[in-house]
């Protein structure tokens, strides 16, 4: 009680199965008195891409743009864009990370990859001399909650999905120091029945009551690729 939880939700539409995965985590996060907040990102028009708009003031060098070392100079002296410093603020204040969205091309849609690529600079979420275990979003937890459009077993005859995980539950969220709870997928909910449908929002509902009793995965490689 008393945790507070971010979404991160990317999804265009609110009657989609992801959007009743959403519907269900707030609701429930809420139950148990946890202070939920919501960054729906199409809803919002977060800007996914990088550009020197998200550096308000003077450039730190103007003869040539590096995104990574102007972003982490705006960080320091408090020059980033307004978006990027509201969204830095929820995940500062964040005890739990949920990022719900389909997956596109074995990976998260665009506008997700955006808010990872512009919300954790460095110096925010990470430093070079503290990345993984010492990395500078420690105490927090994160979750991964997607849908697929391939069944369990299609992905299971073409390698394991956990491949997928890498990038974005190590080569993120690990490197920022946060932790990892097992994801939670979805498979191909767009192709089952009703009732199986039912089952599968009633197992998150199940999850999400029992949540914050879960230990984190090992953020080992032998976890994704054993």
């Amino acid at each position: 009680p008393g945790k507070k939880v971010l979404i991160v939700y990317a999804h265009q539409e609110p009657k989609s199965f992801n959007g009743s995965l959403l519907k269900i985590a707030v609701e429930e996060l809420t139950k148990q008195g946890c202070s939920v907040t919501v960054s729906d990102l199409y809803a919002m028009q977060f800007e996914p891409r990088a550009t020197r708009n998200d550096i308000v003031g003077h450039l730190h060098n103007s003869e040539a743009f590096n995104y990574g070392v102007e972003t982490w100079e705006a960080y320091k002296s408090g020059g980033l864009s307004k978006d990027l410093v509201e969204e830095q603020k929820k995940v500062q204040e964040a005890d739990l990370l949920i990022f719900q969205f389909p997956l596109f091309w074995f990976s998260m849609p665009a506008i997700l990859k955006g808010w990872m690529d512009r919300v954790l600079v460095q110096g925010f979420a990470y430093d070079l001399s503290k990345a993984y275990d010492g990395g500078l979003l420690q105490d927090k937890l994160s979750l991964f909650s997607f849908t697929t459009g391939g069944s369990k077993e299609k992905y299971a005859i073409r390698g394991d999905v956990r491949y997928l995980l890498w990038p974005m539950q190590h080569g993120i969220m690990h490197f920022c120091g946060v932790k990892v709870l097992e994801p939670h997928i979805c498979y191909a909910p767009e192709h089952a029945s009703e009732e199986k449908r039912k089952e599968m929002l009633t197992a998150w509902t199940q999850r999400l009551k029992t949540l914050w009793k879960e230990e984190p995965i090992d953020c080992s490689p032998e976890w994704y690729f054993k």
